[in-house]
This record gives structure tokens, C-alpha cells and sequence, in this order.
């Protein structure tokens, strides 16, 4: 499981120092690609497969889950940890998510989110605002409750 948020750089290649903690649950590779709210996901290998298994299921004559499945698997790239726990993130990821140099890394339970920091912060300060509606929310479908 992912937990925390860590703020990072990402070198002059690219490169992204994965959290120590992370990598444990990574191993030797993981899958980055597109995410949503223009922030990158991160897999480990097994839950890569899991998900690719679920989306495969999904009916091609649904014309909206044509287009996730084709965004979604057309920005995936394979990442391989290096010896110093670092993965190279492409450049048409980091357009994506407008990465330029500093970043936040945030673990959401079985991905690692890779944000932007001005976009994170943009996110945090909206999502702060209405968090006890979602509370709510999430405790009237019995996800949360006190």
C-alpha cells in the first residue's frame, strides 16, 4: 500500500528519486502513464495487470471506453528502477502533467501519484474547501463513518 506525500525534484534527465518506502512495493519496475486531474499514476507490475484486465473487459462498442482505453494504454511506458531508485519519466508525461521541476510524489493506496507541485497545491486548496462534504458523502455510501 502507498501513504504520504513527498516532495521532490526531478533532474536534468528527467530523472525521479522515488520515496524509499515506495520502492519496497515497486520492485524493479512499474508502469507509468496518464492519470487524472493531469497528474501521472504509477503502478506496480501486478496491479498494472489487474487493472489492464479489468479495462480489457470493458465493451469496445461503448465509444467512452474506447477513448479511456486508448488515452489511458497510449501514454504508458514502462519504468525501470535504477540502482539509485530513480525512474525516467518521458517527456510526453511530463508535458502531460506540466512536470517541469519540482514535484510531489503521493502514494494512493495501490498507485503513487506524481504531481506538478503548483498543481498539487491548486488541487489541495480546492479539495480542502469542500473535504467535509465529501466526507459526507462518502459516509452516506458506508465508506466513512464516525
Amino acid at each position: 500500500m502507498f501513504i504520504g506525500e513527498y516532495h521532490h525534484t526531478l533532474d536534468g534527465k528527467g530523472r525521479l528519486i522515488l520515496p524509499a518506502k515506495f520502492r519496497t512495493h515497486l520492485g524493479d519496475c512499474c508502469i507509468a502513464t496518464r492519470g487524472l486531474d493531469h497528474c501521472l499514476f504509477v503502478f506496480p507490475i501486478e496491479e498494472w495487470r489487474s487493472l489492464e484486465q479489468r479495462l480489457r473487459n470493458l465493451p469496445l462498442t461503448k465509444p467512452e471506453a474506447r477513448a479511456f482505453s486508448r488515452f489511458f494504454f497510449s501514454g504508458a511506458t514502462e519504468c525501470e528502477l535504477d540502482g539509485q531508485g530513480r525512474i525516467l519519466i518521458s517527456p510526453s508525461l511530463r508535458e502531460y502533467a506540466a512536470i517541469n521541476r519540482e514535484i510531489v510524489i503521493i502514494g494512493v493506496s495501490a498507485r503513487i501519484e506524481i504531481w506538478a507541485k503548483e498543481r498539487w497545491l491548486d488541487y489541495c486548496a480546492k479539495a480542502e474547501e469542500t473535504y467535509e462534504e465529501l466526507a459526507e458523502k462518502m459516509g452516506e455510501g458506508g465508506i466513512i463513518s464516525a
